[in-house]
């Protein structure tokens, strides 16, 4: 109900009156966080409860109560969920809707009402060192598992805020870069899933700190103001980016920045009263805000039928939620000769070699720190599920001298990757954006050392974004990326390991040869151009061939694809069937992909650009048909004097499970005349 507009909509007339009997003072109480300095800024302890903002006691009006956290709810000891980044690798939209309603139910027994994790911002550059809070590389994949987070939010009656809105892909710039991008860009490819988020009823926008086209974007009166509240109709509110998010009273009010958070530096009574009477705002603006606010909260508020107790919090269902997700989220990208899963019955030793197999690693240290009651690690997981399996471990500074543990083990699986140091949201000199897209220089050695001693060699990656492999790839039988796989992760990959869970993640994301085949970007500049292409987009544009291409990932089973065909067109929608057959002797998933080409299109275009995707499941030997749909407004390109244009030209489907397997069955097909 309260992902309905219409239904938050009703809640204006009541909104109104209560905003008439404010007092000056109260309603900028309304527009500002609560908090003080000291309260959020303590490393370790950001978020431990849900900070206040606005509210007014006196005629019934509840504050804003913010829960930060895209894995999970930051506040208190919270279930932490795999990273956005693996939850798109499980191309599963049911799924995180179900994480949503989690979400929702851990913030609502928290005391919360707001949700600031919906974090849609589509990495320019895999380097981007929070891109691990998104879903991956293609707006059309965030856009459609974006909504289910919020809708699975909202459900508990929670509003749910999308951000950072918008360019926001650049961490150790990201308080004072001007990102530029022309019209079709910005259209086309870093506005679309912040609008389907609007469209599918997202109750708040936080706006981001860098500039774009110039102003802040917490005064950016184009992107807040023209288009968000104007062309998108958008019935929320929209908050800051915390701390450093607002430069200016008069900015923020003029562009339709409605709340400054967490604290109050620049709408404090005595600026915005500065303003208004200077004429440099109005007093109708303070009470938009004021009003767009309390409606919101009302409508929230009033739908509100459950309880949520304390016992919510990291609750059985959760974890068994959050394990679920880290089973369908790990992605098997090479396994040469079947190599895994491994037989628990025969291989009874082997090696565990690198630093990471005894680090707890579920991410960032920043904002979207979630603090579980627990996290393993795999030499946890394996000790715990796998007793009868001798595990050694070989640290990384290490594997010379246990070169004889490494030898003559069964199998060796190899933990590497990134930790939260080297990747994530820039807090003085930690985390941030990664220029190379490798492994650290002693890992890679440390994977080729152990290739060449023991040949059954497995590499578990972790990371937020592409991890570039084209280094070692060759030297190791199986490669598994993990990302950041949440508290219960490592029991996921060691059940993968040894077969009790089969692999069904895809990634989100192309892997390319080289880190010169992404765009460019300078992560230290006060300037940077978003260009139009990024991803599997550009590479396949510049004729790139990607070492993993975009939505790949293996599986212990096999399938097989048939009866593709257009299922029925008119003037708006085209519609495709695929039969989906487990051909192998075990239970998997499948994910079945549908990517759109134009021809003859009247300007550039990609190759071919996914439309939509669904995931299956299937016993050994069962088949399902999917269908599949791409609606016409979707391709249409944008023209800066009419907009967006929807071309009659023929158009080619193609369907598969990855980008590059879709390219073998085509179809072209054209949408009727209106």
């Amino acid at each position: 109900m309260t992902s309905d507009k219409s239904y938050r909509l009703t809640y204006t007339e009541k909104a109104e009156e209560l905003v008439s009997k404010m007092t000056f003072k109260e309603k900028v109480k309304l527009i500002a966080g609560n908090c003080k300095v000291y309260e959020s800024m303590g490393i370790g302890s950001y978020n431990t409860f849900p900070y206040g903002a606005g509210g007014c006691e006196r005629l019934g009006v509840p504050e804003m109560k913010f829960c930060d956290g895209p894995r999970g709810c930051v506040c208190g000891s919270s279930t932490c969920f795999p990273v956005t980044m693996a939850r798109g690798a499980t191309f599963d939209p049911e799924l995180e809707y179900r994480v949503g309603r989690a979400i929702g139910e851990e913030i609502r027994a928290h005391g919360g009402n707001f949700y600031g994790g919906v974090c849609i911002n589509l990495p320019y550059n895999p380097g981007g060192g929070r891109s691990q809070e998104t879903y991956g590389e293609d707006g059309t994949h965030i856009g459609k598992m974006a909504c289910s987070l919020v809708k699975g939010v909202q459900d508990e009656n929670v509003i749910a805020c999308i951000k950072h809105f918008a360019f926001n892909s650049m961490e150790n710039s990201r308080f004072w870069v001007n990102v530029t991008a022309d019209k079709r860009t910005e259209r086309e490819v870093y506005l679309p899933h912040f609008k389907k988020c609007i469209d599918a009823g997202a109750a708040a926008v936080m706006s981001s700190y860098n500039r774009y086209n110039g102003p802040f974007n917490g005064a950016n009166k184009y992107l807040l103001g023209d288009v968000l509240k104007g062309e998108w109709d958008f019935d929320g509110f929209v908050v800051s980016d915390f701390f450093f998010g607002l430069h200016s009273t008069k900015g923020g009010l003029n562009a339709g920045l409605d709340v400054e958070m967490n604290i109050r530096r620049k709408y404090n009574t005595l600026s915005v009263k500065r303003a208004i009477d200077s004429g440099k705002a109005t007093q109708k603006q303070l009470d938009d805000a004021c009003v767009r606010i309390v409606r919101t909260l009302l409508a929230f508020t009033q739908a509100d039928n459950k309880t949520y107790p304390k016992e919510l919090i990291a609750s059985k269902e959760h974890i068994a939620l959050a394990r679920e997700v880290a089973d369908k989220s790990v992605t098997l990208i090479k396994n040469k000769n079947g190599f895994l899963p491994l037989d628990p019955q025969r291989v009874k030793r082997i090696a565990v070699v690198g630093n990471l197999a005894k680090e707890p690693n579920i991410g960032d240290y920043g904002s979207s720190q979630v603090h579980p009651p627990y996290i393993k690690t795999i030499m946890q997981s394996l000790s715990e599920n796998y007793p009868g399996v001798h595990a050694d471990f070989v640290s990384t500074g290490a594997v010379v001298r246990k070169a004889d543990v490494i030898k003559n083990a069964d199998a060796v699986i190899i933990m590497c990757g990134m930790r939260h140091g080297d990747e994530g949201e820039y807090i003085f000199v930690i985390g941030g954006d990664r220029k190379d897209l490798g492994l650290k220089k002693r890992e890679v050695e440390m994977i080729k050392f152990v290739s060449l001693l023991n040949k059954n060699t497995a590499a578990v990656v972790m990371g937020g974004n592409v991890i570039r492999m084209n280094e070692w790839k060759d030297d190791v039988s199986a490669i598994l990326m993990a990302y950041y796989p949440g508290m219960e992760g490592t029991d996921a990959i060691a059940d993968i390991i040894f077969g009790r869970v089969n692999p069904s993640g895809k990634l989100p994301f192309a892997i390319a040869k080289r880190d010169e085949d992404y765009p460019d970007v300078k992560w230290i500049s006060l300037h940077q151009r978003y260009g139009y292409y990024n991803g599997y987009k550009k590479l396949e544009k510049d004729g790139r061939e990607p070492d993993f291409p975009y939505g790949f990932g293996l599986s212990y089973t096999n399938f097989k694809l048939s009866n593709i065909a257009l299922k029925s067109v008119d003037g708006e929608k085209a519609v495709f069937r695929a039969t989906v057959k487990n051909t192998g002797e075990t239970a998997g998933d499948e994910v079945v992909q549908l990517y759109t080409a134009w021809v003859g299109s009247a300007v550039d275009r990609p190759v071919k650009a996914l439309s939509d995707f669904v995931r299956v499941s299937l016993e050994a030997g069962k088949q399902k048909t999917v269908y599949l749909e791409v609606n016409k407004k979707d391709l249409a390109y944008y023209d800066g004097e009419n907009g967006f244009v929807e071309e009659d030209i023929n158009y080619t489907a193609y369907i598969g499970t990855d980008e590059k397997s879709a390219g073998f069955n085509p179809i072209e097909y054209k949408f009727e005349s209106r």
